[in-house]
């Protein structure tokens, strides 16, 4: 199913994937996309694929939050759709990765984790899962932590609450649910934009009473 998908998907949006590589050559300028070595199935690396959503030559963590500095205009738009991720289908045509599956992280995180958590490491990384569901606010929630405790707060809370989730996935997944987590994923950023809407009403809303 992965290859499958992968190649059809790659086909039918590979229009849309012209169309923003060429967006972002002309405002942000070259490389298109961006390559980090990531760790996959029993702790392999390999070369995650995205587009470049960050500006180049300026360093600063591995954890991306809501507000930073280094994201550009065109990526920041891509990142709220998710678009920045589809050139991993590539990566799911390698064998790298799966259309379902925990997301692959930086090795820097997980060398610290704990044994129990790096069980994750036994499947194949994903494109979306349970977890990157489950934390699709993640950059917005990181925004609200100091820039010296964002690591920390990220290896303690966030990572084993992702492997909680993908692994108690994992154990229960079927095809079905695997399609109702694809699903999901490409309506994520429709449901996001409607809960921004009814939140700034009900702010709007909130301060009329007040006044």
């Amino acid at each position: 199913m992965d290859l499958v998908v992968s190649a059809i998907g790659l086909t039918l949006l590979s229009p849309v994937i012209c169309v923003i590589a060429l967006a972002i050559a002309v405002h942000s300028g070259r490389p298109v996309f961006f390559r980090q070595k990531r760790l996959g199935r029993n702790g392999r690396e390999f070369q995650l694929l995205k587009f470049r959503t960050m500006v180049t030559g300026k360093n600063g963590p591995g954890l991306t939050r809501d507000g930073d500095a280094r994201v550009t205009t065109i990526g920041r738009w891509l990142r709220k759709r998710k678009l920045d991720e589809l050139p991993q289908l590539f990566n799911v045509l390698k064998g790298e990765m799966s259309l379902v599956g925990p997301r692959p992280d930086l090795e820097e995180f997980w060398s610290k984790a704990s044994l129990e958590d790096r069980r994750i490491l036994e499947l194949t990384p994903g494109v979306t899962g349970a977890a990157s569901l489950a934390f699709c606010d993640e950059e917005r929630l990181l925004a609200q932590v100091s820039a010296e405790q964002l690591a920390s707060f990220y290896l303690q809370e966030i990572l084993p609450q992702k492997a909680r989730l993908d692994n108690e996935y994992a154990a229960r997944a079927t095809f079905r649910t695997d399609c109702g987590i694809l699903v999901k994923t490409v309506f994520l950023p429709l449901i996001r934009r409607q809960r921004e809407k009814r939140q700034v009403i009900e702010r709007e809303i909130n301060e009329q009473v007040s006044e």
